[in-house]
């Protein structure tokens, strides 16, 4: 059986559910009672994909403008983003340019290409009527910016949640040759 670790950067605004999406994904738990995020919190998983043993490290950064300064020394070393925002908030996606800036201050060897996943999250909120940023609508805008996928999730329900890790793992095990 092969081995591989990656390291995996979630960003995003803050409040848009990232801290809740990788207690959920790590733990199989959802709760809402969580602490904004200082700086950088650190998270790891084993998940098996096609007979390779894939060790992700999940990075989670901080939303709050005073820590995006902090963001291009911890990229260094990525493997592979998401970029989330919250369906309910347009604000938390027409955002995502300035987070790709931030990235872009890393050395550059290290995003030669760094392959990011868009996530919109909090997908339960649909029901409540809360959507404001329409689905195809997100599609498109992370096209254009050439981030690799898209997927909406809800940490609550657990949608999508699993499926996220398994796509971003698939993308870099197919950029490394072994799928």
């Amino acid at each position: 059986m092969s081995h591989v670790r990656y390291k995996i950067c979630i960003i995003g605004d803050g409040g848009v559910g990232k801290t809740t999406l990788v207690n959920r994904y790590v733990s199989g738990k959802y709760s809402e009672d969580f602490k904004m995020t200082i700086g950088v919190d650190f998270y790891t998983k084993n998940i098996e994909i096609e007979d390779i043993n894939v060790n992700l490290q999940i990075w989670d950064f901080a939303g709050e403008n005073r820590f995006k300064n902090l963001l291009p020394n911890y990229v260094i070393g990525a493997s592979g983003g998401i970029y989330m925002y919250d369906i309910s908030r347009f604000s938390s996606l027409s955002n995502l340019d300035g987070w790709l800036k931030v990235i872009q201050k890393s050395p550059l060897e290290q995003r030669s290409y760094l392959p990011i996943m868009l996530v919109g999250g909090k997908s339960d909120l649909e029901l409540k009527g809360k959507r404001t940023i329409e689905s195809e609508y997100a599609k498109d805008y992370g096209k254009k910016r050439n981030l690799f996928d898209f997927i909406e999730c809800s940490s609550k329900t657990g949608e999508n949640v699993e499926n996220i890790f398994e796509l971003l793992s698939r993308k870099l095990l197919n950029i490394g040759g072994l799928l």
